[in-house]
């Protein structure tokens, strides 16, 4: 496989034309740190939204969606689609009370909702944690995806990739902070969803599939199938059942943060209001859970016919790294198929939502390093053009820190592994603590410790030989730590009262939660209305699912299906278009820029 001229030609001026925002826009980013990190809190919703998506829709993206279909079907993407039923949740029940919380990063949260010593603990450790170790593990495993990607298209070693994929990453993420990331992840979304749409198109016409007609035909049912076969047990408890009981709301993950977070919180807090913020997630929701998956599914299906076995794809490319061999890389390795021209659009493809990703995670993780670490304990009191210089040179250091990992990750596996099975069981802790005024810092310290703890314990014991289901892990790692740092909550004193009577004022979250602290407060009842929201919530998930499979059952030809949907899509959106207008209206349509402290 190689570029042509044209080729080239495209992925030069792509990205050339996606970096003259990151140029335009650094002044503006760098006049302070509200604008290097949040955009001045002046972005629109629609800005927000394409950002989410684009943030989330990196080169590892597409290899992930493939390799869950060639192992075990479509249906196995219900390991993420489960997640749609946090995503609406942060929609209708937090996007409005981060953006009113002002502050300019979610840890911030930690010291307007808890008092103490405690408190900023646990905002210096998860500012570190977070910020660095584990952020720079997951821009490690995305550019790990971008190595492979650049091995089997342009046979590049991975030293020189990673060497040009730093210096793109730093040029756009230190240049113009948020600002640039947005308009940017706005262009280069264009950019490479025309490029999936367009590798999608070029693998149905394979010869050896031969149209979509002919692909559905070829293709196993139990492989098609939008649900997983219910005769096998095991399969639908770990593919279907887990998650949509219990994955959704226990599990911590950045993207898919029960109540919000990391870099979807971040864009939430940069939304110009408090609709703007709740528009912006409904529309990232439905584009990231309807709109993507299904270009990306058909390329999976085709290449199960075009290389049946991984012996296939070693076959066709004999110069590949054999270490780098999976059922993931037959996504790129369908790009084979692309003509001049659209192979450059789709490398180009392929390289903007990388860029995008990367840009997002060294922006919000150095918005940790410097705002809730560098800040908050190190440095107070500097101007703000210093602090927009220690981000950009902290944005520089993410990037050669997260390379360096890269090349030692496959190594590093079952300790990133480690990391994400820390973040089971503290889910429900984030749902509440915004409408349980009792919750409390030595709540989250204990939900961290137990997760640690168990996951650690079962960790050693499988390297030990001990066989457990994950999904047993699963529910044990909630369990344990769901009952610590309830009793926790119970047994430790709650923030002192002068705090959460502070946070009331700011944030008035509704429900019964905060009664007695709303009566103390003397403010009048919150707008928000919790049956509306959840209303909104169920409203959501069944106008996107709808969407999503409603999609699938037209492209199989399965009409009485496809209007079903289509139904179920269209009353949903009829309730959602009656509903909206009037929690946009309690949220405000044009808020003014927060007003929490640092």
């Amino acid at each position: 496989m190689s570029l042509t001229t044209l080729d080239w030609f495209l992925v030069i001026g792509l990205t050339a034309i996606s970096f003259v925002p990151a140029l335009l826009l650094a002044r503006r980013g760098g006049s302070s740190s509200a604008e290097f990190f949040t955009s001045g809190r002046a972005a629109p919703w629609w800005l927000v939204g394409v950002s989410m998506v684009a943030t989330t829709f990196s080169t590892d993206t597409p290899n992930l969606v493939t390799n869950l279909v060639r192992e075990k079907g479509v249906a196995n993407n219900w390991a993420w689609w489960a997640f749609l039923l946090t995503g609406m949740m942060t929609v209708f029940f937090y996007a409005r009370l981060w953006r009113r919380s002002g502050v300019l990063t979610d840890l911030e949260f930690y010291e307007i909702r808890y008092s103490g010593k405690a408190a900023s603990v646990v905002r210096g450790f998860r500012a570190v944690y977070l910020g660095l170790v584990f952020n720079c593990f997951i821009m490690a495993s995305v550019n790990l995806a971008a190595v492979k990607i650049a091995n089997l298209v342009l046979g590049w070693p991975m030293d020189q990739t990673l060497i040009v994929c730093a210096v793109l990453n730093v040029a756009f993420a230190a240049t113009s902070g948020l600002w640039g990331v947005l308009v940017t992840d706005f262009i280069q979304f264009g950019i490479a969803m025309t490029g999936a749409f367009a590798t999608a198109f070029y693998a149905l016409d394979h010869p050896s599939v031969g149209g979509l007609a002919n692909l559905i035909a070829k293709s196993d049912p139990a492989t098609l199938a939008l649900l997983p076969d219910f005769g096998d047990w095991g399969l639908t408890l770990t593919v279907l059942i887990i998650p949509l009981t219990i994955q959704w709301w226990s599990v911590w993950y950045p993207g898919a943060e029960p109540g919000g977070g990391s870099y979807i919180a971040q864009r939430m807090l940069a939304a110009r209001s408090e609709g703007d913020a709740l528009k912006g997630t409904l529309f990232f929701n439905f584009a990231h859970y309807a709109l993507r998956p299904w270009p990306w599914i058909l390329v999976a299906l085709a290449s199960m016919i075009v290389y049946p076995q991984l012996s296939d794809i070693q076959a066709a490319f004999p110069g590949m790294d054999p270490a780098l061999l999976g059922h993931d890389i037959a996504y790129p390795a369908m790009l084979k198929f692309l003509p001049a021209g659209f192979l450059g659009l789709m490398v180009a493809g392929l390289l903007a939502a990388y860029v995008s990703t990367i840009a997002t995670h060294l922006n919000w993780g150095t918005s940790y390093l410097v705002h809730d670490l560098y800040r908050r304990f190190l440095a107070p009191g500097l101007t703000e053009r210093q602090y927009v210089l220690a981000g950009r040179v902290v944005t520089a250091l993410l990037m050669v820190a997260a390379a360096l990992l890269t090349r030692v990750l496959d190594s590093a596996r079952e300790s990133f592994e480690l990391l994400l099975s820390i973040g089971a069981g503290t889910g429900l802790l984030y749902l509440l603590r915004w409408f349980w005024w009792r919750v409390n810092a030595y709540s989250e310290v204990a939900a961290m410790a137990a997760s640690f703890v168990v996951s650690l314990g079962l960790f050693i014991a499988r390297k030990n030989g001990l066989q457990m289901e994950s999904h047993v892990a699963l529910m044990l790692t909630v369990g344990v730590t769901t009952a610590a740092w309830v009793v926790a909550t119970l047994v430790t004193r709650p923030a002192d009262r002068a705090t959460l009577v502070g946070f009331y004022r700011l944030v008035r979250p509704a429900g019964p939660g905060w009664a007695d602290i709303r009566r103390e407060a003397g403010v009048g009842p919150a707008t928000d209305s919790m049956a509306q929201s959840l209303l909104g919530w169920v409203l959501g998930c069944l106008f996107v699912y709808a969407a999503l499979f409603g999609t699938g059952s037209y492209i199989y030809g399965r009409t009485a299906q496809a209007v079903v949907w289509t139904l179920v899509f269209v009353v949903s959106a009829a309730g959602l278009i009656r509903l909206l207008p009037a929690m946009w209206g309690k949220a405000g349509g044009a808020g003014a820029p927060g007003t929490g402290p640092l």
